[in-house]
């Protein structure tokens, strides 16, 4: 049958006008990323995901399936899903519904997707045929958010169990006298210490440790709690756990942490330090309450990580010999600048790295120490002790050190007294949050820094980002639409050959994402003659930019094209990133 247009399709059903598919195609040509139209059309409230996923059946001569309205045989689906695992299913957006005979019923978001059909058929075997029809993704995570099965080998029997056991020892009764929950802590205690609990804990942080996770979310819901792990800096849902194992789960962490389980009603932190893998870890483990329960997050901090070289962060060789450069002076400030996330103590901690030498004095207030380094001293901040950045700091000048790393200058205090220290002799690191490098000799001045004090005092900046890299196993070669590129910001130099980006298609190696492992791009500013005299003059950071550019300076958007032209990222992904730049 000869292939149809979905925009068609949903004109003949009645869904939309010709005005409106006129429209949505204008927009997707406007689009700097490529959008399909079905896409653009729900985006805009014109259609429905179950009425795309049925223009698509129609528009490809295939099957659909409407899940909602059906009554499915849930002992069969259970059975379906413990080979084709519900974490599986979540990724690749289908859910088994029937069979028969050797045949495999599918419902797929996009049953099209041939790289989706060989890993199925790779887990169920190469006999058994795969008959799919189209189902809109909202019903098809629905049916799963339902399943009570875990992802992993062997848990659905475990937590079968471990809702038994939830179920025979509630550790929450509700108070006759108020809304609030009465915990019983020794019943909370006993639960936490079950095996089945301690092996769904080991099983979380082990799954993160194995998919190098910087963060861990139990997140409660209604019915459920889902458990998400953020992986290269996108969360991910990879495990549901029956709601009523919420309590014990927490509460087994808590324990771990060494937190009050009895307490659930204010926010607490604490810290874990595990062997995994034969790897020492720390995990820092916050608790919130909410409405639903205690969110807890754990972020996952890899000791081994902070021993990672500079040229192993993703610098451009001009870029890294510059910074080398800059942190071999004896005094100065150096400063590194970017959002929460985005690598800032991978750098500092390398950089100390570089830096340790037995020669030097090193030492480090921080909040919290997030590693320990060996021949350093760090200081962790204690408020309510009295011991705060400024009070560390004004400590560490009669401690005779070369190198001082400040966690961040957050006050003029701390500005002021990291100034001093720079101009008396020491190196000082730190860290500020602006958007660019230029910037942040702007927002020391905002502080109330003297500008005259901020050109004698700062070598440098580094500003930088994190993007996700692609993935070796499944990257492919594409010509991109460069006017979309243009469009978006970025140049492209004209070339007589082709010109190709890359991407990955997405495989079981990268969780179908296209990424695997993150690397930098950066923007390093230095104070020259000419920047030192318009900064003490105290001239906008539009004009300070502009030397900086004039001067070889190269941006976060063009360092982030260079990886793009190099094939190390996608287009699509320094877009992401830079876009909030």
């Amino acid at each position: 049958m000869q292939r149809r247009m979905l925009g068609e399709v949903c004109i003949e059903k009645g869904w939309i006008t010709r005005e409106q598919l006129d429209e949505a195609l204008a927009q997707q040509s406007r689009l700097s990323v490529r959008q399909a139209v079905g896409d653009v059309l729900v985006s805009k409230g014109l259609i429905t995901e179950k009425q795309k996923a049925e223009a698509v059946a129609i528009a490809r001569d295939i099957p659909f399936v409407d899940l909602a309205a059906m009554d499915l045989d849930q002992d069969l689906l259970q059975e379906l899903l413990q080979t084709l695992r519900p974490d599986v299913c979540r990724r690749l957006k289908v859910v088994p519904f029937g069979r028969t005979n050797g045949r495999l019923r599918l419902a797929m978001q996009n049953p099209l997707d041939v790289f989706a059909r060989d890993e199925i058929r790779a887990i169920i075997g190469k006999d058994v045929v795969l008959d799919a029809a189209a189902a809109a993704e909202e019903d098809i995570m629905g049916i799963l958010s339902q399943a009570v099965q875990g992802p992993d080998s062997g848990m659905a029997e475990m937590l079968d169990r471990m809702m038994a056991d939830a179920a025979s020892e509630s550790a929450i009764e509700v108070s006759k006298d108020s809304d609030e929950e009465a915990i019983d802590v020794s019943a909370l205690r006993e639960m936490s210490d079950e095996a089945p609990v301690i092996a769904l804990s080991r099983a979380i942080i082990l799954r993160a440790v194995q998919e190098k996770a910087s963060d861990i979310h139990i997140q409660p819901y209604k019915d459920h709690t889902a458990v998400r792990l953020r992986v290269d800096g996108v969360l991910r849902e990879v495990m549901v756990v029956p709601r009523e194992l919420h309590a014990a789960l927490a509460s087994r962490i808590k324990i771990l942490a060494e937190l009050d389980i009895a307490n659930r009603l204010v926010p607490q932190d604490g810290r874990i330090t595990a062997t995994v893998l034969n790897k020492p870890y720390d995990f820092r483990v916050s608790s919130l309450p909410g409405v639903l329960g205690e969110k807890i997050v754990m972020r996952i901090l890899d000791k081994g990580s902070t021993q990672v070289g500079l040229e192993k962060l993703g610098f451009s060789p001009e870029t890294r010999e510059k910074f080398e450069r800059m942190i071999t002076a004896t005094y100065g400030i150096i400063l590194i600048t970017g959002p929460t996330g985005s690598g800032k103590s991978t750098t500092l901690y390398s950089v100390l790295s570089r830096l340790n030498l037995p020669e030097k004095n090193i030492v480090t207030v921080e909040d919290p120490v997030e590693y320990q380094l060996p021949g350093l001293t760090q200081v962790q901040t204690n408020p309510a002790a009295g011991l705060t950045f400024a009070a560390a700091l004004k400590s560490f000048l009669r401690q005779d050190p070369n190198i001082i790393m400040v966690g961040e200058v957050r006050d003029l205090e701390v500005g002021r007294i990291a100034v001093e220290a720079a101009l008396t002799g020491h190196l000082v690191l730190s860290t500020l949050h602006t958007n660019d490098a230029p910037t942040a000799v702007t927002r020391l001045s905002e502080m109330g820094i003297e500008s005259f004090l901020i050109s004698s005092s700062v070598i440098g900046v580094l500003a930088q980002r994190l993007l996700r890299r692609i993935c070796e196993r499944c990257k492919e070669s594409y010509e991109p639409d460069l006017e979309a590129v243009s469009r978006a910001g970025f140049t492209v130099e004209e070339s007589d050959e082709p010109i190709l980006f890359y991407r990955g298609r997405g495989c079981d190696a990268c969780g179908r994402s296209g990424y695997r492992g993150r690397l930098g791009i950066y923007e390093l500013f230095g104070m020259s003659n000419a920047i030192r005299e318009l900064v003490t003059k105290g001239e906008p950071t539009h004009e300070i930019r502009a030397v900086a550019r004039q001067e070889g300076m190269k941006t976060l958007q063009e360092d982030a094209m260079d990886k793009v032209k190099l094939g190390l990222t996608s287009f699509d992904e320094a877009l992401r990133v830079i876009a909030g730049a």
